[in-house]
């Protein structure tokens, strides 16, 4: 496993990356299984606040991941703020963590059980930090909101997404995605699950605020498929491997405590 590379295969997937990244093994790793008896309501927490409405969505790409949705942060157009956040963070981008067909793919799970998939909405703290990436290194830099999938119903507003991953379908592939408002993922409510954590890709840097939200978000699993006709591969690789199953599995809590919004 040379240098930065890493992936989801045997070989590259997520038992091997402390091997790159020791940080794998600290004391603030996620995801994490979340016990909601374990995980008290904390009276001080108020609700969370999501202002994205005026939308700066900029462009999808293929990560050789997952795909992300990219938006200008340049102003506070498009922010999380409340709950336990001190103050704004700023949408960076979105993107999805799924499984292969009829299997779990969320990375957080709950009480020992896995959702389909699962969102994540990146935020970064930019009252403290002049860029992402310096706000990617800090305890407090980043504000990660977390949505699961659950699967029923088409979702009235994702066939915006699965339409366009058609464009992306290759690693390295990318193409302007312009005006999405994320507003529309969201469940109707925001009661949320709170911990300290850390991204859950290399570098796996322990600098996220996580925000799970409880009630997830239903899609159908014919919209969810599309998710899985990406590829980790680019192009030009003979070795074509289907995306699925780029979730990192829950991590040990190490002390840390989950609180509850309501």
């Amino acid at each position: 496993m040379p240098g930065n590379h890493w992936g989801y295969g045997k070989e590259d997937g997520p038992s091997v990356w402390h091997e790159n990244f020791p940080v794998a093994q600290g004391m603030r790793q996620s995801p994490i299984d979340i016990v909601p008896q374990k995980a008290p309501h904390d009276p001080s927490l108020g609700p969370i606040f999501l202002h994205y409405d005026q939308c700066t969505s900029l462009k999808i790409t293929n990560n050789g991941h997952s795909f992300v949705v990219e938006f200008e942060d340049m102003d506070d157009r498009s922010v999380i703020h409340g709950g336990p956040l001190e103050n704004p963070y700023r949408l960076k981008q979105f993107h999805f963590h799924w499984g292969e067909k009829g299997c779990q793919g969320s990375e957080h799970t709950v009480a020992g059980n896995s959702y389909d998939s699962e969102l994540h909405l990146v935020h970064w703290n930019a009252v403290k930090y002049k860029t992402f990436g310096e706000a990617a290194e800090a305890p407090d830099g980043l504000a990660v909101l977390g949505i699961f999938l659950d699967t029923g119903d088409d979702h009235r507003w994702l066939h915006m997404i699965t339409d366009a991953l058609y464009m992306v379908k290759f690693k390295g592939s990318c193409t302007d995605f312009k005006g999405f408002n994320p507003k529309c993922l969201l469940p109707s409510s925001l009661h949320y699950w709170t911990y300290l954590g850390s991204l859950t890709t290399p570098p796996l840097h322990e600098s996220v605020i996580w925000i799970v939200l409880k009630e997830p978000i239903i899609v159908s699993d014919k919209q969810l498929g599309k998710f899985r006709l990406l590829q980790f591969s680019g192009e030009e690789e003979e070795q074509r491997t289907r995306m699925e199953n780029n979730f990192r599995p829950p991590q040990p809590l190490k002390g840390r405590k989950v609180r509850s919004s309501n």
